[in-house]
C-alpha cells in the first residue's frame, strides 16, 4: 500500500467506525483508501452511493488527545504521520513526495516537508475529506 492509501485508511477507517454500517459506505471508504488515492475516485461505491465525508480535523484531534502525546499535527507532516503510527523518517517523507509528484529538491526537507502537509490535506479533502481551509494553505 501507499503511504498515501496508508494515511487515508487511517484517518478514513477512524472515521468511518462511527459511519452506519447499513450504507455501506464506510467500507467503500476503507477498500477505495486501501487501493490508494486512484481508486477513490470509485469510492461511491455500486449504486452511485454517495462518498461519506470524514471531518479530518475531528478525527485527528481526537486521535491526538487520545495518544496523550504532544502533537503539531496541524502543521508537521512528522507529526501528522507520527500520530497516525505511520513512518515517519526522510525516506518516507521523500516516497510520500515521489507518490505526490513533488517537483522540488527532496534535499530541502524543509520546504518538502511544508509541501508535503499541504498536498496531504488537499488529497484528503479531494477524496471525500471534510478540511478546513486552514489546514489546505
Amino acid at each position: 500500500m501507499s503511504i498515501f492509501g496508508s494515511i487515508m485508511s487511517k484517518i478514513f477507517g477512524h472515521g468511518a467506525e462511527a459511519a452506519t454500517p447499513a450504507t455501506g459506505i464506510a467500507q467503500d471508504n476503507q477498500q477505495a483508501a486501501a487501493a490508494g488515492p486512484s481508486a477513490t475516485d470509485r469510492a461511491g461505491g455500486a449504486g452511485g452511493a454517495p462518498m461519506q465525508t470524514v471531518d479530518v480535523e475531528r478525527v485527528l484531534t481526537e486521535m491526538a488527545a487520545k495518544s496523550g502525546q504532544p502533537s503539531n499535527w496541524q502543521q508537521s507532516i512528522v507529526d501528522l504521520m507520527k500520530l497516525l503510527g505511520l513512518d515517519s523518517s526522510l525516506a518516507a517523507r521523500k516516497e510520500l513526495a515521489g507518490e505526490l509528484h513533488y517537483t522540488g529538491s527532496t534535499d530541502d526537507s524543509a520546504t518538502m516537508n511544508v509541501w508535503l502537509h499541504k498536498q496531504v490535506m488537499q488529497k484528503l479533502a479531494e477524496n471525500g475529506g471534510k478540511v478546513p481551509d486552514s489546514l489546505k494553505n
